[in-house]
């Protein structure tokens, strides 16, 4: 830092007294050879019917649309001295060789005119085409020795008076300039010397021009000459000897006031014939070269230039200038402003304060540091400096305060009073005219860049870093309040907020939002208008009440405002790519030219100027590097080059964009761009240019993309195929394998009957086995039932009768005889202990039975199990009281009320119901 101040105060004072500097000059867009892939060499320029430009440079032949640079040699390799268009022909002339180019499927044809014709012989057998015009319909060759006339279908060699340098046309008459002899008029093939013109013997000629009824005769070395009135002489302008020691090479009248002039030494010069100015641009301000071997114009009335090493076009026509500082003795330009009654400017860089003026840039001494803010006011000029603040008039450059950093002087229109932002806060002046009397705002101590106010007492504030502030003051200027808004209105993002006083109304961008304030509620609330309008933008410039700036993504838009709406207008990129200084761009407006600050200069623009709304575009799409027609197959998942050309190249081509398909819009960089992976099937792109921050369509291209291999026709018939056979071959072999299962099911199904019937059979046999053992036992239960009771009944008989015998035999007393037979019966009745074990034997011996029948009646008694047990022994009622114990009207009662709880009608058996259960 110490070594910059140093370097600064040695080299400001020289460069304050003896500085010269480049001038306020047309944009200059420069070609290499690296970028066209070509030779230094261009000896000739032209424009054709498509609008692309076609060069002669030296053994090769390009043709450059805006978009893409082609490139084409003769066949016989030899170098190309000159190009011509006409029509879709554009014809070119070389060692022995003459001919032209026609564009087919993308690409330049070349036929040949002068082949097999034997027209370079005698003395003739060296010649070179340096120049090709077309006159009457007739197209010319002209060597230095020879003239070519072709009429589309034979050539006629017409011999020169002498070696000339070029042919030209002037009022319809050919006029041959001869190196040592003069000039000659062309008459019915016959070459008759102009005598008036005497004085232009022993001069090399390279342009003879009529302009405004006068005739320009440029030569090489002893400058121009112009006829006038009959009367040729050399021409009374100032810039003539500078001419005379620079060596005319080329020449072209942009209009009836302004020439454009080539030199071998000089690079080019453009003059205005109304006051004799004129602009040099050279190798040492815009040029790659000085030699200007050619030099055309184009549809735009914008130049190009054939140089000894290069390229270059220049846009003489467009409603831009640029002032470059390439020496960087200026520095980076932080602020600018125009100087009344004189053509100079003031400017402020990161190096001191400047004046621009008379194409010679001083500095002002003791000014060296940072500039930051360049305010005019009468004829004096308030400088925010590093240093403090300064005033600048024509008594020169004086400290008015140590105030450092003074960002922005700001004039609002309340309280007579004028404001300046710096490092430390703000500083407000009550009169302009007494700057030495000045007070700072307390309660502000901070950075403060950008102020705004649209009402008395009030100031808002953003500071440098981050943060809004809203500070009340008193008639005294003293602050009274200040507070943080963002903070106060919960907004989190509130770094780099920008203010911007637009129609007497402050507006705050705020993250990515507009935001106004509401007094009534005391709060911040969206604007809408601004918010949909100016969403992303990085930075807003005022202009004046109806216009502005804004900056998004890198671009500079102008924003007007007419019948309430915006309309946005595009400022090409290529003016100011990498040299706007971010967060730091002004706009001056002089007249309606709006001066801009750039890192390295100032450009000035009239938005006033523009002339083409939007021309029409021609969409072309190459794969491999040929043009896609019709018959182009491209291949699936291959890379499309889309070019799209304007037909301009200055400040009237477009800023384009475009859309594939259903994806988003994308920005077109120098009108070209690749699409990858591009799916099968039919591609649509769609091209956009801006208008008024819109994209609107200005055309579509389609084209087709194949399927991948394997989806190819071919592919998917061996697929078919394939498939096919494969589903024949299974087929087949399933219909084996279905026949063969078939058989085995058959054998199976076979064997599985046989199996099955020996297994119903043995169940069968199983079942009727165990039924019959059921039955049986069922039988013999029931049979063992009956023998129990029958046998109990009868022992029990059996003893009673042997007792009542014996009593018989023993007693002869009819009264005791009849008391000892009743104790015997008594004596012999079944007991309780028997009848229950008895009983027991006989449920035991019916488990089964007993077990199904309390499942299905779960209501019936122990009583009315006895008397089922005694049914399905089939004994009779009769059988069954004296077992029961209850007499035989009883036993039938049971029945009765039996037949009830199991739903039996009268008409079904209670045994065979029993049994069967």
């Amino acid at each position: 830092m110490y070594f910059k101040k140093l370097l600064l105060v040695i080299v400001f004072p020289l460069l304050c007294f003896n500085s010269n500097a480049q001038e306020l000059l047309p944009f200059v867009k420069n070609f290499s050879k690296a970028e066209y892939v070509g030779d230094n060499q261009v000896w000739s320029i032209t424009q054709a019917e498509d609008n692309a430009i076609y060069f002669a440079n030296h053994h090769y032949f390009l043709r450059y649309n805006g978009v893409k640079w082609e490139k084409y040699s003769l066949p016989n390799k030899t170098i190309i001295r000159s190009v011509f268009a006409d029509d879709n022909r554009i014809y070119c002339g070389s060692y022995k060789e003459f001919g032209y180019w026609k564009r087919m499927n993308g690409k330049m044809v070349y036929q040949s005119i002068s082949e097999d014709k034997d027209l370079f012989t005698g003395s003739a057998i060296n010649e070179e085409i340096w120049k090709i015009f077309k006159h009457n319909e007739n197209v010319y060759f002209q060597s230095f020795n020879e003239l070519y006339r072709y009429n589309g279908s034979a050539v006629k060699k017409i011999e020169l008076p002498s070696q000339i340098s070029y042919c030209y046309i002037i009022d319809d008459i050919i006029y041959a300039a001869s190196v040592r002899n003069g000039v000659y008029k062309m008459v019915n093939d016959s070459f008759i010397l102009v005598e008036e013109w005497a004085a232009l013997k022993n001069n090399i000629i390279h342009g003879l021009i009529k302009n405004d009824d006068k005739i320009y005769a440029f030569t090489k070395n002893s400058g121009v000459y112009v006829e006038e009135n009959n009367i040729l002489k050399v021409w009374n302008n100032p810039i003539n000897d500078v001419l005379k020691n620079s060596v005319i090479l080329s020449v072209k009248f942009i209009n009836d006031t302004t020439l454009a002039v080539g030199t071998s030494l000089k690079g080019l010069y453009i003059i205005d014939l109304k006051d004799n100015s004129y602009k040099n641009i050279n190798r040492q301000n815009a040029l790659k070269n000085n030699a200007v071997l050619s030099i055309t114009m184009d549809r735009e009335k914008n130049l190009w230039l054939g140089l000894d090493n290069g390229i270059s076009h220049v846009e003489v026509n467009s409603p831009i200038s640029i002032f470059t500082d390439n020496s960087g003795l200026l520095g980076s330009v932080y602020s600018l402003a125009a100087i009344n009654n004189s053509q100079g400017y003031i400017l402020g860089s990161n190096h001191g304060v400047f004046i621009y003026d008379g194409q010679i840039l001083t500095g002002v001494p003791n000014s060296q540091g940072q500039v930051w803010d360049i305010y005019p006011y009468n004829n004096e000029f308030i400088i925010g400096h590093n240093d403090g603040t300064y005033v600048y008039n024509k008594e020169g450059l004086n400290k008015i305060n140590n105030i450092n950093g003074g960002w922005n002087f700001l004039r609002t229109g309340y309280d007579n009073a004028y404001f300046q932002t710096n490092y430390s806060g703000i500083v407000v002046y009550p009169n302009i005219a007494e700057l030495n009397n000045w007070k700072i705002l307390d309660s502000i101590a901070k950075p403060i860049r950008n102020i705004a106010q649209n009402s008395g007492m009030e100031l808002w504030a953003a500071d440098s870093h981050k943060g809004l502030y809203r500070i009340l003051y008193d008639n005294e200027f003293n602050v009274s309040s200040v507070e943080n808004v963002s903070q106060k209105n919960d907004i989190g993002n509130d770094y780099n907020v920008k203010l911007f006083n637009y129609k007497n109304e402050v507006l705050f961008y705020i993250g990515d939002s507009w935001y106004t304030y509401n007094r009534i509620e005391d709060k911040l609330i969206r604007n809408a208008v601004f918010s949909k309008e100016f969403k992303g933008i990085s930075d807003i410039i005022p202009i004046d009440d109806i216009s502005f700036i804004v900056i998004r993504e890198g671009y500079m838009y102008l924003i007007t405002h007419e019948e309430d709406e915006f309309h946005w207008k595009l400022l090409s990129d290529k003016y100011y790519q990498g040299r706007l200084i971010v967060e730091n761009t002004q706009v001056y407006k002089k007249d309606d030219w709006l001066l801009i600050n750039l890192d390295d200069g100032f450009l000035a623009f009239n938005p006033n100027d523009s002339i083409v709304e939007m021309p029409e575009i021609k969409i072309e799409g190459f794969y491999k590097g040929e043009l896609i027609t019709g018959e182009t197959e491209i291949k699936y998942n291959q890379p499309v080059e889309i070019n799209i050309i304007s037909g301009y190249y200055g400040y009237n081509r477009p800023d384009l964009f475009y859309k594939l398909n259903d994806d988003d819009i994308e920005h077109i960089i120098e009108g070209k761009t690749t699409l990858n992976n591009l799916n099968s099937g039919n591609q649509k792109v769609v091209v956009y240019y801006n208008k008024g921050g819109k994209q609107i369509e200005a055309g579509r291209y389609e084209f087709t993309v194949a399927k991948p291999w394997y989806f190819s026709s071919l592919m998917i018939a061996l697929y078919i195929i394939t498939i096919a056979g494969i589903f024949f071959l299974y087929y087949r072999w399933n219909k084996v394998r279905y026949l063969q299962k078939i058989r085995l099911n058959e054998e199976e199904l076979r064997h599985k009957k046989e199996i099955l019937e020996l297994e119903m059979e043995a169940e069968n046999k199983l079942r009727e086995q165990e039924y019959e053992k059921k039955k049986l036992e069922v039988e013999v239960q029931t049979k063992a039932s009956e023998v129990a009771g029958k046998s109990l009944s009868i022992a029990k008989h059996s003893e009673m009768i042997d007792k009542i015998q014996e009593v018989l035999g023993e007693e002869t007393n009819a009264n005791k005889l009849k008391s000892k037979i009743k104790r015997v019966i008594k004596s012999s009745s079944i007991n309780k202990n028997e009848w229950e074990t008895f009983e027991k034997n006989l449920i035991k011996s019916h488990e089964d039975f007993v077990e199904r029948l309390t499942q299905k009646y779960p209501a019936l008694t122990s009583k009315d199990i006895k008397l089922c047990i005694y049914l399905k022994m089939n004994l009779s009622s009769k059988e069954i009281a004296p077992l029961m114990g209850i007499s035989y009207r009883g036993v039938e009662l049971h029945r009765y009320r039996l037949r009830k709880k199991l739903d039996i009608t009268t008409e079904e058996s209670l045994s065979r119901f029993m049994i069967t259960l």
